[in-house]
């Protein structure tokens, strides 16, 4: 278990700023990530990649000339928020545009979906482009629904060394698809790993067996079979990537990738057994990688990835590159970057607010302070409903949203900030401190709601109305998320319709949300019968049949929490 931290909800962070102090050579520490420690020329397009934190030496550990020239650290296992991507892109951009690559997770297309549109309406060029390697997580005929794991490696060594070489974004974005198109992975998983703090593993392994298609965020495999030798776990793994090997293909980059807890020189046995295999099966391997490359903290098994080579892939996977974790070919010649960074948050200013509406900021403060109370007290129950199928840090991750939610509201109402001020502020920050899905997802909702309010004018009831439609409105749109999903819309529908309903047929505001509140606990009771579509639950989605969903249940948790605020007030 990981056993070695001070406080479990500092162990990302800290890792961050040790690993930056030990390769500071090769990369800045700033708020929410790294940057290259060396000049970048004018115009270069940027390589900016990311995800959750636990996967070292993704995604820090590929920072250099080569590879990219930044990453974003999420906490353990949770995407970055969308405030942390935008923030590590501007100071990685030299003005070429900005390829933006991450694994194919809900949070993580979320939170660089919508940095990447803050950042075009700011004028920067940005495409971006999910790696989808596991072959466990979909079939090959939709593809694009599945899971990023050990191929982040191949498809982002592709995309710097395309970008290092000086090509347009246009042409970046291109070999980076193709790489990403043409990269398989598998994997297995022998002992589940645990989350600092945390005093039992995100699952477990029955004795004896190993776990066949793994997540990396601690998802348990898709099924379950007896121990193999290095033959024949060579074999499984060879085989479940071979059918997907495009007609007249001879070569292929190759990644034995170790989760991390599994030796070095298991692997190095395995891979005696793995490259006979693809040797027979008229495969050349090309410069073949064993070693720790997306790990999952301390889980034990390995995965292997194959990029099928073609005449243009494979002098970019071939290519010079000098990282903390990959380093091939010539010496590069670089100078130190003297640059300032200015990665702080400055503080923000507020429109002038008139009495009421700092009246109701206060007031908004106080819906947020139960909130964030209960979701405390909630923790260990949501994260125990996330871990059936997903990775158990629902709970965590709306406990540190809603906190600091708390801190911002509380900030912003002390310098006499309105209503509308003061929730899209809670918002950011419940985005930004909680990461993953769940963040992103009440980072949207929270200040698409504060749209409908104004920093002068008194909330009235038709503008809470009015900011509920707005909220499903922008979590629909860009999380994509619909009814039957089994997601926190599947309860949000509901409570949105209700309350509109209601309104309109004359009812208080706390009549009208009362009913909209009960509306979403039944639509969250009811999940249990529903397979999740989208998420890492997706290729679990069997285990998950019975259990409610945890973003549905915490949605209707916090409405009937802001009811009972709403009860104390002239509805």
């Amino acid at each position: 278990m990981t056993t070695t931290f001070d406080a479990p909800e500092e162990f990302a962070s800290t890792a961050l700023k040790g690993f930056a102090a030990i390769y500071s050579r090769y990369v800045r520490h700033v708020k929410g990530g790294v940057v290259r420690a060396t000049k970048v020329p004018k115009g270069k397009v940027s390589v900016v990649i990311g995800g959750g934190s636990g996967h070292y030496p993704a995604f820090a550990g590929y920072v250099g000339p080569g590879l990219a020239d930044a990453a974003v650290a999420g906490d353990v296992f949770a995407s970055p928020s969308t405030a942390a991507v935008a923030r590590v892109c501007r100071l990685a951009d030299q003005g070429g545009g900005i390829l933006l690559g991450f694994g194919n997770y809900a949070g993580d297309v979320l939170n660089f979906g919508v940095a990447a549109e803050r950042l075009r309406a700011e004028g920067i060029d940005v495409r971006i482009v999910p790696v989808t390697d596991d072959v466990a997580s979909a079939p090959a005929e939709t593809a694009a629904k599945r899971r990023g794991i050990a191929g982040d490696l191949m498809v982002f060594k592709i995309a710097g060394a395309a970008a290092e070489a000086g090509l347009d974004l246009d042409e970046v974005e291109r070999l980076t698809r193709h790489a990403n198109e043409r990269t398989v992975s598998f994997g297995v998983a022998f002992k589940g790993c645990t989350l600092p703090g945390a005093s039992s593993p995100l699952f477990t392994v029955p004795k004896g067996q190993m776990a066949l298609g793994l997540g990396i965020h601690g998802e348990p495999g898709i099924s379950e079979e007896d121990i193999a030798s290095a033959t024949d776990l060579a074999a499984l793994l060879v085989d479940k990537l071979l059918p997907e090997r495009p007609a007249g293909t001879k070569r292929a980059g190759v990644v034995l990738n170790g989760l991390g807890a599994t030796k070095y020189e298991e692997l190095f046995v395995l891979w005696t057994a793995v490259a006979a295999r693809l040797e027979a099966a008229g495969l050349e391997s090309v410069l073949p990688e064993a070693g720790e490359f997306v790990t999952s903290l301390d889980m034990q098994g390995c995965s292997l990835t194959l990029l099928w080579l073609d005449d243009e892939l494979e002098p970019l996977w071939t290519a010079a590159c000098d990282t903390p974790v990959l380093r091939r070919g010539a010496t590069f010649t670089t100078e130190p970057a003297m640059d300032a960074l200015d990665d702080e948050n400055t503080l923000a200013n507020f429109a002038e607010a008139s009495d009421v509406s700092r009246a109701d900021g206060k007031c908004v403060a106080g819906v947020i302070e139960k909130i964030a109370l209960t979701l405390k007290d909630a923790e260990e129950e949501l994260g125990r409903i996330d871990a059936v199928a997903g990775d158990g840090d629902h709970g965590q991750g709306m406990r540190r949203g809603s906190a600091a939610a708390l801190d911002a509201a509380r900030g912003a109402v002390a310098v006499g900030a309105g209503a509308a001020s003061v929730l899209a502020v809670a918002g950011d920050a419940w985005a930004d401190r909680a990461g993953g899905t769940s963040g992103a997802i009440w980072g949207l909702l929270l200040r698409a709601w504060s749209n409908a309010f104004s920093d002068t004018a008194a909330i009235e009831k038709h503008a809470v109305v009015s900011g509920a439609r707005l909220a499903l409105d922008g979590v629909t749109r860009l999380g994509r998320a619909r009814p039957g999903d089994k997601t926190l819309v599947d309860a949000l529908v509901p409570f949105v319709e209700t309350l509109e309903k209601e309104a309109a047929a004359g009812k208080s505001l706390f009549e009208a949300w009362s009913a909209a509140a009960d509306a979403a606990k039944a639509a969250a009771d009811a999940t249990a019968r529903l397979a999740p579509k989208l998420g890492r639950a997706r290729p679990l989605a069997e285990k998950s049949i019975g259990h409610p969903d945890a973003g549905a249940v915490s949605l209707a948790l916090v409405s009937r929490v802001a009811g009972t605020y709403i009860a104390n007030r002239k509805g």
